[in-house]
């Protein structure tokens, strides 16, 4: 909350600057525009004194014009910078906890006596702590790279969707210590899309993480798929979780954002996992929605990809 209200106060500053700086040139253009009405109607040129009011009018339309673009710029400026703020901070807790886990769990192997139950235990543990870190650098550079790719640059094949969901499914599963049933996959094994397989396996393993890290335990994720029609693919990851205000289902796609609430401050993330989903759909030719009624009644993600990237235009 006081990261907050101190991006509030920041960008108050230039709006407020901004509106005193429209207002006063408001104020000078209706000045100015009656005093040389009113000479206009003592003047014997009027035709000359008509075409200066004009266009002395569009020059003051023109300076408010700027004026806005520059506050509102400015403003995104501002909003950007705190978001990567945020962005560096959540970086830092994100690779301090794996690590610290890495080390303690080095230091007890080395002692002497340790049991082999205990030494496979924090084998496991190791394990799991650096697919977390793979998992986190993967998406910082993936949403890098993303800000300085092009649209077409596809690595197309034939994807069996229900094989790809199942596999994205098990890692979750296994990153989240989750019982089999937790994860449903209901897609057709015959449902196949000509895309890039890289790029959709990402999506879906952010979706499918995305749905069991904010949900409760047991958690009830289900991951659908269907044709509808000759030209376009739906599938949809459904979970039962904390859910997303309706003002929010939108703003969760942009890049470095995290809704401000205790319950998902609570569960590790940059806000970078939506946005290398959104991205990568784009580049897909799809589209990406969100679809929650509210707090505590879960989240629908549903995605649209063309069967083929021809349907696409690309």
């Amino acid at each position: 909350m006081a990261r907050r209200r101190k991006i509030r106060s920041s960008i108050s500053i230039p709006i407020t600057l901004g509106a005193i700086t429209v207002l006063l040139s408001l104020a000078l253009l209706a000045g100015w525009s009656l005093l040389l009405g009113q000479k206009i109607t003592r003047s014997v040129d009027v035709a000359g004194d008509v075409w200066l009011l004009v266009l002395g009018a569009l020059s003051f339309v023109l300076i408010i014009v700027v004026l806005v673009l520059f506050v509102v710029s400015l403003a995104r400026g501002i909003i950007e910078v705190r978001r990567q703020d945020i962005f560096i901070d959540s970086v830092t807790h994100e690779l301090k906890s794996p690590l610290a886990s890495l080390q303690l769990c080095l230091e007890t192997l080395s002692r002497e006596g340790l049991e082999e139950d205990a030494r496979e235990k924090l084998r496991r543990m190791m394990l799991e702590d650096v697919d977390r870190l793979r998992a986190f650098i993967d998406d910082v550079l993936e949403a890098n790279r993303l800000s300085y790719a092009r649209p077409g640059m596809l690595n197309v094949s034939d994807v069996p969707l229900s094989a790809l969901a199942e596999r994205c499914a098990t890692v979750v599963r296994a990153r989240h210590k989750l019982e089999p049933q937790e994860i449903a996959i209901d897609i057709s094994p015959d449902l196949v899309v000509s895309t890039d397989r890289a790029a959709l396996e990402i999506v879906l393993n952010n979706l499918i993480d995305n749905a069991a890290k904010y949900s409760e335990r047991p958690a009830r994720v289900e991951v659908s798929a269907r044709k509808e029609s000759d030209k376009k693919v739906c599938f949809e990851v459904t979970d039962n979780g904390i859910g997303i205000d309706r003002k929010n289902l939108k703003r969760v796609f942009h890049r470095f954002y995290r809704v401000e609430d205790q319950e998902v401050r609570e569960r590790r993330g940059t806000g970078l996992g939506l946005f290398v989903v959104w991205a990568l759909v784009q580049q897909l030719g799809g589209d990406v929605q969100a679809f929650s009624e509210g707090r505590g009644r879960g989240t629908i993600m549903r995605v649209e990809l063309p069967v083929s990237p021809e349907v696409s235009g690309q």
